[in-house]
């Protein structure tokens, strides 16, 4: 059985991105986000919330699109996995473990107002670069000696 690791999650900024670069100068954008969740209780009928916070981490060009688009409280969308770090303490009290969201795509939410102002006009779709990759690569794998591929390899008498 196959193992499958992908969030999607859709909150606001907890505080402005940063931006920092590995010695070999590829860049990493760490962000918080904070996600709300409404519901009514079935016995108060009381309208309830909760928040969950999150610390998200985009590589390369991603995070420096995160860093030039976003900044606190902007609304995002973003798509990836998650990454389980653990670590000794510096004080040596013990182990410390942290679960971040690596963030592989992402998509503008809200009006242009709340992105950061205006863009001059342009909004970068950073997304719409990776369902390009993604469908050159199903292009490849449709080929005519696989069955998994687009409508062509579907029978027609499939009842729906």
């Amino acid at each position: 059985m196959g193992n499958v690791n992908k969030v999607m999650l859709m909150g606001n900024l907890t505080r402005d991105p940063e931006l920092k670069f590995l010695p070999n100068g590829t860049p990493v954008c760490e962000f918080g986000m904070a996600i709300n969740r409404v519901w009514y209780d079935q016995q108060t009928k009381e309208k309830k919330e909760t928040v969950t916070y999150v610390t998200c981490k985009a590589w390369g060009r991603t995070g420096e699109n995160i860093n030039k688009y976003f900044k606190k409280g902007s609304p995002i969308f973003v798509e990836g996995r998650l990454d389980f770090q653990t670590w000794e303490a510096k004080d040596g009290s013990g182990k410390r473990s942290k679960l971040d969201v690596v963030v592989e795509g992402f998509e503008f939410c809200g009006a242009r107002a709340e992105r950061g102002g205006d863009s001059g006009g342009f909004a970068p779709r950073p997304r719409a670069e990776h369902r390009e990759e993604s469908t050159s690569h199903a292009a490849e794998d449709s080929g005519p000696g696989n069955q998994g591929g687009g409508a062509a390899g579907y029978d027609d008498e499939v009842p729906f």
